[in-house]
């Protein structure tokens, strides 16, 4: 008898077991539902009965079989979310919506997901373990527009648009583009080359035709006029293909909040309201085959609205892999902290403390248990840590952090607070980092950082290791950066934007660097590959320990040279640098390293014949 139950209690493990093991492998399609691919229906309500049903079934897939869906605003959730570097603009439109959420894999099979009006296509919640393949995302009329130069005259431009694509009025003299429950007014022009798809060289950020009188001199063809004859105007040649940019940011493409473990596959976002994917508070994310892009069956050159891949305040590891971006109208990569001033010395463990920059606002700083730094802002230098006991929101710009204990002797009011527990590692290799209005890859973070493998073709610099206090107030001083195997060519640093000192520029914001506080270390940039047309390659403020070395510096002549600075490698307040076993092929024209706020024994040079201090 005591077989037979043994039996019989192993025989009824096994079925339970089995039982489990199909409910987490649950296939669950989306037209289980009643959505159909190429309906033109609104998918919204629809996926958020299969999304419910998903949700009663950890593990599952989410399957839409492959075809065209379509989503408007209506039936979609509402929701308020403060989105860092987005304008708070609320409530954000959430197409699809994963809220506490664990264990999902959403397989798009290849669809295309058409988005239309102002909406934040998917929004991923306090969720765990969510993975989203095989999509793209593109918008019926997307919230940026272009254009192609058929006159340039002294006076005025003409320019041919696709009025399908990109519906316009004249309105008020403004040349104003309209869409579903949206208008807004050209306000900035960007130049691409008709051939290659990259900004044109020395044209970025030239903000003329702000202020300009538009009339339609036929259906599609647009003139904009310049009767006041004002010095800012420039005049591409016809042929030039322009990016109209209206509109603002208001909605991420694809916002991850307070999540584990998400893993993005093989997706193509063709056009976004705002930030790309925004990650914001966020731990371990993995990005494969991800792109960023112009939807070239629509002859795009433009693709997001601003940056590729935006990353706040998150931890972790963030591994980039097999991605690209171009035609964006940021950074393809932008990883941060956000640093806070403190305004008030309430009492020896409470401190009142303000966003000081109005894309921060809202945002839940920090959390019980996590580290602060304690910054002085005009050196940058963290002169102490501590840890956050409690945070209590005032209103959207000002907050009150309680600490586990009392303040560290000399921080006081004007000192700046940054969150050292919110720091990722991270790790991109083998992205292609295209053509797009400002810099590549902009790298914030103490956590250990390889940067390997990559094309870059900004338009701005390569690479920016930024970081400060005074103005986007965007913190995260680097501890451990490995540049290595990249392919830096031509058009990188081709035109200057803020921060855009050279190829790679680390520069960050320091009223008063000293030497004896270096705000950066331990940055290595070794065997990669330099296609120079210009002088700067490296700019570096307040590092200790920056190594360029084993590189190849190859002279380019496919543009003219243009910046102001005229040495290859500028050093300020650096320490503990080499540069040595560099390989030079052709006439390479920054040979000269310049130093300021540094000994010339705070540089070895060596096996480089070609790299003379400046005297």
């Amino acid at each position: 008898m005591r077989t037979f139950l043994s039996l019989k209690t192993c025989l009824l493990a096994v079925l339970l077991l089995c039982t489990n093991s199909i409910s987490a492998s649950k296939i669950i399609s989306v037209s289980d539902f009643g959505l159909k691919p190429d309906s033109r229906i609104n998918s919204v309500p629809f996926i958020q009965k299969a999304i419910e049903a998903c949700r009663q079934h950890p593990g599952s897939t989410l399957v839409f079989p492959k075809g065209r869906y379509d989503f408007w605003a209506q039936h979609a959730i509402e929701k308020d979310y403060h989105e860092t570097n987005t304008y708070d603009i609320n409530p954000k439109i959430l197409a699809v919506l994963l809220e506490q959420i664990n264990d999902l894999t959403i397989d798009g099979n290849g669809s295309e997901f058409i988005m239309h009006g102002r909406m934040q296509p998917f929004t991923l919640d306090h969720c765990r373990n969510i993975t989203l393949k095989n999509f793209s995302v593109d918008w019926e009329i997307p919230l940026t527009a272009q254009g192609i130069v058929t006159q340039s005259a002294p006076d005025y431009l003409e320019i041919e648009i696709d009025s399908r694509q990109y519906p316009y009025i004249i309105e008020n003299k403004r040349l104003t583009f309209v869409g579903e429950g949206w208008k807004s007014s050209l306000w900035a022009i960007m130049q691409f080359d008709p051939n290659t798809h990259l900004v044109l060289p020395n044209t970025g950020d030239n903000l003329g035709w702000r202020s300009y009188d538009a009339m339609e001199v036929k259906p599609g063809l647009v003139r904009l006029s310049d009767p006041k004859r004002e010095a800012e105007k420039f005049f591409p040649v016809p042929g030039t293909i322009l990016v109209l940019r209206h509109s603002t940011r208001d909605h991420a493409g694809i916002f991850i909040y307070h999540s584990m473990d998400t893993k993005l596959e093989n997706l193509k976002l063709f056009h976004t309201c705002g930030l790309g994917i925004l990650s914001q508070y966020s731990k371990n994310i993995s990005f494969n085959d991800v792109h960023v892009i112009p939807n070239a069956s629509k002859k795009r050159v433009l693709s997001g609205h601003d940056d590729g891949f935006h990353f706040m305040g998150c931890s972790g590891l963030l591994k980039i892999e097999n991605c690209s971006w171009a035609g964006l109208m940021d950074d393809p990569i932008n990883i941060h902290g956000t640093c806070s001033r403190i305004m008030e010395v309430l009492s020896p463990t409470r401190i009142k403390c303000k966003f000081m920059q109005d894309m921060s606002e809202g945002m839940e700083w920090g959390r019980p248990d996590e580290t602060i730094g304690f910054i002085e802002h005009k050196t940058m230098r963290t002169v102490a840590t501590g840890k956050m006991n409690k945070f209590e929101t005032l209103n959207k710009a000002e907050f009150i952090i309680e600490l586990s204990a009392p303040l560290p002797a000399g921080v006081e009011a004007g000192y700046v607070i940054e969150n050292l527990t919110c720091t990722p590692d991270a790790e991109i290799r083998n992205c292609h980092f295209g053509s797009c209005r400002a810099r590549g890859l902009l790298v914030s973070t103490p956590g250990k950082v390889i940067i390997e493998n990559n094309v870059f073709e900004s338009s701005g610099s390569a690479i920016l290791i930024a970081g400060d206090a005074n103005a986007w107030y965007e913190s995260g001083a680097v501890k451990d950066v490995l540049i290595r195997n990249n392919d830096f060519r031509y058009p990188c640093n081709s035109s200057l934007y803020q921060f855009c000192e050279a190829v790679i520029s680390i520069d960050p914001e320091i009223p008063t660097p000293e030497q004896k506080y270096p705000y950066h270390r331990n940055i290595r940039i070794v065997d990669n590959t330099f296609h120079l047309f210009d002088y700067p390659i490296l700019f570096a403020r307040s590092v200790d320990g920056l190594t360029f070395s084993s590189n190849i510096l190859i002279r380019d002549t496919t543009y003219q040279p243009y910046h102001y600075r005229k040495e290859g490698i500028t050093l300020e307040a650096c320490r503990s640098v080499v540069i040595s076993n560099n390989k030079i092929e052709g006439d390479v024209l920054g040979r000269t390293v310049k130093i300021e706020k540094m000994r010339p024994s705070d540089v070895k040079i060596s096996k480089n014949p070609f790299f003379k201090l400046k005297k």
